[in-house]
């Protein structure tokens, strides 16, 4: 990658540019939804199976979910205070929000045109029949009505709303149906219907398989929305009344919680009392079905206290994100193809896999490498004789995880185990508290986070005694210890018994754990105490050697590119002529292509199959190839308010297969890959005239292990 020719060199150009001026970058809000736009492209793409690409919707449900109870939900706290925190663009909280606003009813309606316009007739056509009520013949309708009768309704409570009675609390997320009901005395009312979507599935199956069969041959699966069936069989739960009608509706609240830590309180305690009151959180969005009434819709916007701009109608289902359970249909023909993960052959034998570890250093590249040998790694640490001790760092953990399995055999053995458990990972608290204390009773010693910072970082750490002295065996990551996301996730894992970096995991360990303070590490940068700086002293290092030799290159891998210095020395690079390619798969805050400004810089997304997660900072140094992986983004609250960490690869046959079978075929990608243009928007990049295509994720599947044989 290095031995690249340099891009037409910009230095003396653009220095009376002022690259802190908010035209210079690309508001976070809206990069977030350009990159749910991505997302949805793969939802159109006839490139995946089609359940896979009902997936993608779903996704795009989710992300708009998580994006209102995070991000909108912050700018309106500060609408509401009074006090705004300014990006690198600039833009006021309230000029935010009305750009947010603008950019989301199209990709709405987006949404909208591809689940009816396009994923249910194919559906349709594949054997999946998603119906209305109106569609089903008098059997199907009759044994749902009965599937209703016996099982739906004696769950169901509606709640008036009038003169005697409040308005009702809605929960956050659910799917409610507002009612308009007229009893006897001609008088309409309204009423409020939850629909019990956590007690039954979204898509109900309708009783006797009735229609017909599909052209592959056996019956088709026929389903209708839960809201549907209820909202259709609304007789039950009013005799002598008449339902007038009903409309889907849904509201979303602030998720952010607040952990106030008394003296007397532990930690554990005090996110629990603030999980608890997210449940109560403002609302920040209503969600209502595109025919609802305008005065229904003032109703429940006065009640729920929300200004016109943040009510938004829906053509299509609301809670996209519940469109995952067609994922669970046993259609593999619909699905990508599964696959088997690689297993490097020395740490997939059934002896001792501590040998082989320490005889040199291994990258493991998920989901393509198999998550195993970490988990055969710590199982046999558990029951190693040899073995001292185990510290480990979890942020996001599965259900029924090997790895807290064997965190609990290893205490049972007798030794030491250390896990830091970070109880603010969002959306994580509940499932993390109960691991914590499952482990704590197993004697396990838990620790938790700062209470202002969440520790991200990704570590693992076995203490051995051997001939030679005590070897700290290191695993350095860039995803979670999940063995479920390590099947999705792209993420890179790191095995090293250098004894550097496992003194320096040692360290921070001990500093996580107790009061030890270390400002400065051996081979490690460690945020918030070093980490920028570090990466702002290479990028700086960068552009002295460009000035003197004219080779400056410049290529990262990573999530998300918001953090102001950072984008900024990127700029004075590129104003210097150094080259630099980022392959940012989410949230970025720099514009490329500015003239004078980042001539020289290329932004490519790739939204795919598989999660892109990894982090990789390659600098060319002049031919001496530094390459960094770790936990961390280049966004203000990883270099700012987590502990997290990014390591230098020292093997470096490893070095070399990061740099061009790894992060090369990644910035080759002309199949899932977007460019970021100027004006903040992508566009799919496409193979030139003579140029093969380069789908990164597959060749990574067709060629898995390729990066073990350098």
């Amino acid at each position: 990658m290095g031995e690249k020719a340099p891009r037409t060199s910009a230095r003396g150009k653009g220095k009376s540019i002022e690259l802190g001026r908010g035209e210079c970058y690309i508001n976070r809000e809206l990069s977030s939804l350009e990159f749910n736009w991505r997302v949805l492209e793969e939802a159109r793409d006839d490139y995946h199976p089609l359940l896979e690409r009902v997936k993608f919707l779903a996704i795009c449900g989710s992300n708009l979910d998580e994006f209102f109870m995070s991000r909108v939900s912050d700018l309106r706290r500060q609408m509401v205070r009074g006090v705004a925190k300014y990006n690198a663009d600039g833009l006021s909280p309230a000029m935010t929000i009305d750009m947010v606003r603008e950019r989301l009813d199209p990709l709405l309606a987006a949404h909208a045109s591809c689940w009816h316009e396009d994923l249910r007739p194919r559906l349709h056509k594949a054997g999946v029949h998603v119906h209305k009520w109106t569609e089903l013949d008098e059997m199907q309708r009759g044994s749902l009505r009965h599937l209703f009768e016996q099982e739906v309704y004696p769950t169901l409570t509606p709640l008036a709303f009038d003169a005697h009675r409040p308005f009702p609390f809605i929960s956050n997320m659910a799917i409610n149906l507002a009612l308009s009901i007229r009893g006897p005395s001609g008088k309409e009312r309204f009423a409020r219907l939850k629909v019990p979507t956590s007690t039954f599935p979204r898509f109900v199956r309708v009783p006797g398989e009735g229609g017909d069969e599909r052209a592959s041959g056996g019956p088709c699966l026929n389903f209708i929305l839960l809201e549907d069936l209820i909202s259709s069989n609304l007789d039950v739960l009013f005799p002598g009344m008449e339902v007038l009608a009903s409309y889907p509706f849904r509201v979303t609240r602030d998720a952010e919680i607040e952990i106030q830590l008394e003296e007397e309180e532990d930690m554990l305690t005090a996110v629990e009392e603030g999980v608890e009151s997210r449940r109560l959180g403002p609302p920040v969005r209503l969600e209502v079905e595109a025919t609802m009434p305008e005065a229904m819709i003032r109703l429940l916007a006065e009640q729920m206290d929300l200004p016109r701009y943040l009510v938004f109608r829906h053509s299509a289902p609301l809670a996209l994100a519940d469109f995952w359970q067609l994922l669970a249909l046993d259609r593999p023909d619909l699905k990508d193809a599964p696959f088997a993960q690689h297993v490097p052959r020395e740490l997939g034998g059934p002896g001792p896999i501590f040998p082989h570890l320490k005889a040199r250093d291994h990258l493991l590249f998920h989901p393509y490498d198999s998550f195993a040998p970490v988990v055969t790694m710590l199982q046999q640490a558990a029951q190693d004789p040899d073995v001292l001790a185990i510290k480990i760092t979890l942020y996001r953990i599965d259900k029924r995880s090997p790895v807290i399995d064997a965190l609990v055999e290893a205490r049972k053995h007798g030794k030491q185990v250390a896990a830091v458990v970070e109880l603010k990972a969002k959306f994580d608290e509940e499932n993390n508290i109960s691991y914590a204390r499952a482990m704590e009773q197993e004697g396990v010693h838990v620790v938790y986070g700062p209470v202002d910072l969440k520790v991200h970082a990704k570590i693992c750490l076995v203490v051995r005694k051997e001939r030679s002295g005590i070897v700290r065996y290191s695993h350095l990551s860039s995803g979670n210890y999940n063995n479920v996301t390590t099947k999705v996730y792209g993420d890179l894992g790191y095995i090293t018994t250098n004894q550097d970096i496992g003194m320096d995991v040692s360290n921070l360990f001990n500093a996580l754990t107790g009061y030890s303070d270390v400002s400065s590490y051996r081979k490690l940068l460690v945020a918030p105490t070093g980490l920028r700086y570090g990466i702002l002293d290479r990028v700086h290092r960068e552009v002295e050697r460009h000035r003197e030799h004219g080779d400056g290159y410049i290529a990262w891998k990573l999530n998300g590119l918001l953090d102001k210095d950072v984008i900024r020395a990127l700029y004075e690079a590129s104003q210097e002529g150094v080259r630099i390619d980022l392959n940012v798969r989410g949230l970025c805050a720099l514009r490329p292509g500015i003239k004078g400004v980042s001539d020289n810089i290329t932004v490519t997304s790739i939204v795919g199959r598989f999660l892109e997660h990894s982090r990789i900072y390659y600098f060319h140094n002049g031919g001496q190839e530094e390459v960094l992986l770790g936990s961390s983004d280049m966004m203000p609250r990883n270099l700012d308010k987590r502990v997290e960490l990014l390591f230098p690869v020292q093997d470096q046959g490893i070095r070399e297969a990061l740099v061009k079978d790894i992060l090369a075929k990644h910035l080759a990608d002309n199949v899932k890959a977007r460019r970021l243009r100027p004006d903040g928007t992508y566009v799919r990049v496409r193979p030139k005239k003579g140029e093969p295509t380069m789908d990164s994720q597959k060749w990574f599947v067709t060629n898995r292990g390729a990066w073990h044989e350098r």
